[in-house]
């Protein structure tokens, strides 16, 4: 049976009439109902997203069978029903598990047969209650239910009325930032009475979850507490409604803008065409001109006039014009040719760069031949140089300094992380967004084509699977290829030859093995502490007395606290660190003036621990040589030259070796080789064989935390272990650095600069390098190497012979 004839059978008639009731009409309920006259068995009516609050009327669309049937034996009989919200409106036959417990008794005051097969009954709410068992589920369900009470104020308590005056004005805000609701509704809220008939009414009309909140409203009994959380759920949807709103009268502000400004530009089109103006004409005029300008070769001439046509065919307010638009502009914009003229005055090249540089003779050096071969031969490819050393010494500012020398423009392209290479080349201007790439707009934006470019950071370039910006480096950085570098963006080949390519990196073994082979390496050490001294007075102090606007006389050092600053709260090769404490002197310096504080005549070494606090750095000393089996090493880190120290503790076992101390495995490698040749040659530990592989060897390197690797430390692994088993310190003093093979041959190694000054700093007075490194000590200017004695070996033996020589 479907619900047309179910309809038919409990109200009759043929299902065509539609009755219309007042919905507002209260007196249709017949009086109060006594408390002996209420059921305790009552029909289970489930809503889908609705709720029955006391005293109020809703209307009910009814559909399924089950609900048809219920409404007609209620309505027939003159009987009440429970109305119980579902907590899943999507359940179509819900089972007692599917509704919540609390509900409201309701009279069915009338029913409404509609269209579609389905009944409107009008409900009314009476009293609420709790369910304590369902009996029945067919043909709908029964259930025993338990009334609750309502703890209502009397009228006229002023929190009450202060209360329920708060909810109508809440509502009535609600009905006017709500356009789907009449207005006159709000004139009907004003008129409401009743404490009890204010909150559950407008509880129930509120368009708030059924479920989630309207459900614990009418589950408090206390119609005070039930009305503290209705307003503060009014509110809410106060404020939810305000967002809504905004965002509405924003997007109709943007709509009417871009509305505004299509309207003014079609009125500012037809105005320009009465008066004889296109703006498109005059950009077009305009970029001729520009180009009549230009010293560009016959190719670009004729690129530009190709690329000119195309935008005089495309329509202005399409997409492709301003793309075209903008490649057009840039090729104007490129300075094809124009180069600035070189000032090829020598002396004046070296005053430029030792005024702004101390030291760094071999890269001063190198830019005075290339001005002197300029200045000889008229014109020559620039050459490319690399400098590389640990931060913080001028490899950066150098870019600038030689710039200002020449007299050309300078420009600057941090490769640093660098991942694509459309960075260097550029995306070709067929995709949406595309740009050049970084050394043509750098070119563009220095306005020559012959600046001073320095690349930062080119050890730190990365490959992914955006490409290799390395290998689109190699066309950059190669003299006999980048007379014609290809930009993809440009697409047309641009001459980078005249450009002075300086490029900068801290760690050599980072640069790509190509990269590397088409540049001039020139290495930037560290600073002794004498120089950084020098720096710290004509170049570091002066500049910061300038940047905090400090007078002369207000900022001077003596030579002591400069020193004091450098020993005790700087750890670097570099005067980066220097800097930034020498500018913190200056801060405080400045504040002292401002407070008007008296201030020392001379800042010394008592005021800059009183400026900068307690020291922050102690530097590592050579000590603890006097005992069997500690050796001092020297390491190269990217900050510069460290000293560390190898110890070597022997025990009775089974001839097995452990290292700690955070060693790679090149550094566990060199330890294994001198573990393997001091078993080949025991004698050489003052050792059998037999007694050799009775001992356990622990080697350790202190300063755990702090990863360590490298092949130098070989001759300092062999010292420590022989110098344990013999139970022998070896010579006060005395630091090493190189590589050993198993068949005991010392092997150089690199960064003997830094590890020197590494050793001067910690009071070292011999070192022990391979044969092969004297020429790099040779290479060294003789200040830094002052008061050191170096002892050159071939094979392992030497070193052993040497070390423990009485």
């Amino acid at each position: 049976m479907d619900n047309k004839d179910i309809l038919k059978k409990i109200f009759g008639g043929s299902g065509s009439e539609v009755n219309i009731i007042p919905v507002m009409n209260l007196d249709a309920s017949g009086g109060e109902l006594r408390e002996a006259d209420l059921p305790d068995v009552l029909p289970i009516l489930p809503l889908r997203n609705a709720i029955l609050f006391p005293n109020t009327v809703i209307p009910v669309t009814v559909g399924r069978p089950k609900s048809i049937q219920l409404i007609g034996d209620v309505f027939q009989s003159g009987r009440l029903l429970g109305a119980v919200t579902q907590m899943d409106a999507k359940v179509e036959d819900p089972a007692p598990g599917d509704i919540f417990r609390t509900g409201t008794l309701g009279r069915v005051i009338k029913t409404i047969e509609m269209p579609d097969n389905t009944i409107t009954a009008i409900i009314q709410g009476v009293r609420r209650f709790d369910i304590r068992q369902i009996n029945i589920t067919a043909p709908y369900m029964m259930a025993e239910v338990r009334y609750r009470r309502e703890i209502i104020p009397p009228a006229g308590d002023p929190d009450m009325d202060a209360l329920t005056g708060s909810i109508k004005d809440a509502a009535i805000q609600i009905v006017k930032l709500s356009p789907h609701i009449p207005q006159e509704a709000g004139y009907a809220i004003k008129n409401i009475e009743g404490y009890d008939f204010i909150v559950n009414f407008i509880a129930s009309s509120a368009e708030i979850d059924p479920p989630t909140d309207k459900v614990p409203l009418l589950d408090i009994d206390d119609l005070h507490q039930r009305a503290l959380k209705l307003l503060e759920l009014l509110n809410k949807h106060i404020d939810l409604l305000k967002i809504k709103d905004d965002i509405q009268k924003k997007v109709k502000s943007e709509i009417d803008q871009q509305q505004r400004e299509y309207y003014l530009n079609n009125q500012l089109k037809t105005i320009q065409e009465e008066l004889g103006i296109n703006s498109e004409e005059a950009d077009l005029t305009e970029f001729r001109t520009r180009a009549k300008e230009k010293k560009w070769s016959a190719a670009v001439a004729e690129t530009f006039e190709k690329e000119m046509r195309k935008l005089e065919h495309i329509n202005p307010n399409s997409a492709d014009y301003n793309v075209q638009y903008a490649y057009v502009d840039f090729l104007l914009d490129l300075p094809w040719d124009e180069v600035s003229e070189d000032n090829l005055d020598m002396k004046n090249a070296q005053r430029v760069l030792d005024e702004d540089h101390f030291g760094l003779e071999k890269v001063k050096e190198r830019i005075v031949e290339y001005l002197a071969v300029l200045k000889l031969k008229g014109d020559m490819k620039s050459p490319i140089l690399c400098l590389y050393g640990p931060p913080g010494v001028g490899k950066t500012s150098l870019g600038k300094s030689i710039a200002r020398a020449l007299g050309r423009q300078y420009g600057r392209v941090s490769l640093g992380g660098l991942h694509d290479e459309s960075e260097i080349r550029g995306h070709r201007k067929t995709y949406i967004g595309a740009m050049p790439g970084r050394i043509i707009q750098t070119i563009r934006r220095t306005g020559k084509s012959n600046p001073v470019i320095v690349l930062d950071e080119i050890d730190k370039v990365r490959e992914d699977f955006h490409g290799d910006p390395a290998s689109a480096l190699l066309e950059v950085l190669d003299p006999e290829q980048n007379t014609t570098f290809h930009d993809n963006y440009l697409d047309i080949d641009y001459d980078l030859s005249k450009v002075l390519f300086i490029t900068t990196a801290n760690d050599v073994s980072g640069i790509h093995p190509a990269l590397k082979d088409r540049m001039e390496m020139i290495n930037v050490s560290g600073y002794l502490a004498e120089e950084k001294v020098a720096i710290a007075k004509g170049y570091l102090i002066p500049k910061q007395q300038q940047a905090h606007g400090l007078q002369e006389k207000d900022f001077q050092f003596s030579e002591a606290a400069i020193e004091t600053i450098i020993d005790q709260y700087t750890r670097e090769s570099g005067v980066r660190g220097l800097d930034k404490q020498i500018a913190k002197v200056a801060r405080t310096t400045a504040k002292k003036i401002a407070l008007e504080e008296p201030l020392p005549a001379v800042i010394g070494p008592e005021e800059v621990k009183d400026y900068l606090g307690l020291p922050t750095n102690f530097h590592d000393v050579q000590d603890g040589n006097e005992a069997p089996g500690v050796v001092t090493g020297l390491a190269w880190t990217q900050m510069g030259g460290e000293i560390l120290f190898v110890e070597c503790s022997p025990s009775e076992g089974k001839g097995l070796l452990s290292t700690t101390g955070n060693l790679g495995d090149v550094m566990k490698e060199s330890v294994t080789i001198a573990y393997q040749y001091l078993k080949a040659h025991p004698q050489l530990a003052g050792v059998t064989a037999k007694e050799l592989a009775k001992k356990d060897l622990h080697i350790h390197v202190p300063e755990g935390a702090i990863p360590k690797d490298g092949p130098s430390a070989g001759i300092t692994m062999v010292s420590a272990m022989a110098s344990a088993l013999r139970g022998q310190a070896v010579r006060s003093k005395i630091a090493m650095t190189g590589e050993i093979t198993l068949r005991g041959k010392v092997l150089p190694v690199g960064g003997i600069k830094e590890k020197i000054l590494a050793a001067k700093r910690a009071g070292v007075k011999t070192i022990v390098l391979s044969k092969e490194n004297e020429k790099d000590i040779k290479d060294i200017k003789p200040l830094y190497v002052e008061g050191l004695e170096f002892h050159y070996v071939n094979s392992i033996d030497e070193v052993l012979d040497f070390v423990f020589a009485a």
